[in-house]
């Protein structure tokens, strides 16, 4: 290895409570699109917000239809090397939970447990009534949305969304409440695949490291709290992570 690979490894060895915190670069590798970055998803379409969800017929078909125009691609995506090297970090205890603004389940795919995995942007894998919380499967959802055009909505009369966290939603309270307890607890936190932009979630490494973790960043590009990590790799994240925490 390498002096950068040697020292995140010294890190790790080094550290009684690590924390990962993942974003979307992480996923990319696994054929899955950003949505903020130059080029990416919402680069093309604008967001749908969340009170238009509630307001607007035509906004719930249109963000139905996207989402099942995403289905072949989630469909085929896999964990990469990245997700198991962090997976293995969980299995061993080097690391206590995940905390990712991801919404694609690949950490769940890769083998963490439930109870490990903080999702901060809810997960689009399946999907839920917003008034009594029956959760669906995107699957049988799909097809009647193809067959009838049929925007989905519960028994109850409450409609159904993914559950996922769309922009003019609120934050899941438990899931901030963990992250911040985690991050509070963590004496070295390692950011992955994250541009450190969007916040309220940026603010978990920032947390960190103000209470006396070491940061590390490990994302292609510069972040915004580049200049306060203890160590920061511009380098690709499955080749990265795998070749340190020695997973193929």
């Amino acid at each position: 290895m390498d002096q950068e690979l040697r020292e995140l490894a010294r890190l790790i060895d080094d550290a009684d409570r690590i924390v990962l915190f993942t974003g979307a670069g992480i996923s990319t590798e696994s054929g899955i699109p950003d949505f903020r970055s130059p080029g990416g998803v919402w680069t093309r379409q604008t967001p749908i917000d969340f009170s238009d969800f509630l307001r607007s017929a035509e906004a719930r078909r249109e963000t139905w239809r996207r989402r099942f125009a995403m289905e072949p691609t989630l469909r085929q995506a896999t964990p990469n090397r990245g997700h198991r090297a962090v997976a293995e970090l969980i299995r061993t205890g080097r690391a206590s939970a995940v905390i990712t603004q991801n919404i694609d389940g690949l950490h769940q795919d890769s083998g963490i447990p439930d109870d490990k995995v903080i999702e901060l942007h809810g997960n689009t894998t399946y999907a839920h009534c917003l008034d009594c919380g029956t959760r669906y499967e995107i699957e049988s959802l799909q097809v009647d949305f193809e067959k009838d055009n049929l925007v989905p909505h519960c028994a109850c009369g409450g409609w159904v969304k993914t559950a996922t966290i769309s922009f003019g939603q609120a934050m899941p309270v438990d899931e901030m409440r963990r992250a911040e307890r985690e991050s509070l607890l963590a004496d070295l936190f390692i950011a992955i695949g994250s541009s450190l932009v969007v916040y309220p979630a940026a603010a978990f490494p920032e947390l960190a490291k103000r209470n006396g973790a070491r940061l590390v960043i490990l994302n292609l590009q510069p972040t915004g709290l580049d200049d306060v990590a203890d160590l920061v790799l511009h380098r690709p994240i499955g080749e990265t992570l795998g070749t340190v925490v020695g997973v193929a």
